[in-house]
């Protein structure tokens, strides 16, 4: 399997559960002990791709992600809103475009994108007091892009979820939030590894709930 954003967090949590349950990791992260790869540049991805030319990989977890300014409309910059849409929305679909090869020969072929309820428009999802406006463009963009990759690799046998890991105690989910980093990994690989072609095009929690779109 390969995961993205491995070097801390949900990323290394997911990374550490893979390899104590037997699988192969390849840990994608910026220049490190891993598999380098820096999404935000789309050369980077591509390299990858070549890099892996040829190796099966049967799960590819979208999971880097940065969370960019909290400030509400008065602090927003193109440039910074921009970057948050590129490394959140737009990395992932590059990354599927580059490993979709080794999917096709990999045994599981599923692709995994944690996005986040942050990302949902439905009715009660939406704090008034939050900032978050590029974080959430970005997660419902991501969303839309889940449901067009399931579309377009349901021919193809590969089945594409959303995951959202609840609020996660980690570098962007801050000391505040409410679930610790194990618990989420562990709920969201429960649910990665029994996902079908039956669950393509879902939006699931960490605790199995589906989230609205």
């Amino acid at each position: 399997m390969l995961v993205t954003g491995a070097a801390r967090g949900l990323g290394r949590a997911l990374a550490d559960l893979y390899a104590a349950a037997g699988s192969r990791v390849i840990a994608c992260q910026r220049p490190g002990a891993g598999e380098p790869l820096d999404v935000s540049d789309a050369g980077s991805i591509a390299a990858l791709g070549q890099r892996l030319e040829g190796r099966p990989i049967d799960i590819v977890i979208n999971n880097a992600a940065i969370r960019g300014d909290t400030g509400g409309l008065a602090s927003l910059e193109a440039d910074g809103f921009l970057e948050v849409m590129r490394i959140n929305a737009l990395a992932p679909l590059l990354i599927a475009r580059a490993l979709r090869p080794n999917l096709l020969a990999g045994r599981r072929k599923v692709l995994v994108n944690i996005s986040s309820r942050a990302g949902s428009l439905a009715e009660g999802t939406i704090d008034d007091e939050d900032g978050d406006y590029a974080y959430r463009c970005s997660k419902a963009a991501l969303n839309m892009a889940t449901v067009k990759l399931a579309q377009d690799f349901r021919r193809d046998g590969i089945a594409v979820i959303s995951l959202h890991p609840g609020w996660v105690r980690t570098d962007m989910g801050g000391a505040q939030a409410t679930i610790d980093v194990a618990q989420s990994a562990a709920g969201l690989k429960a649910l990665i590894d029994a996902t079908t072609m039956a669950e393509t095009g879902s939006f699931r929690a960490y605790d199995g709930r589906t989230v609205a779109w």
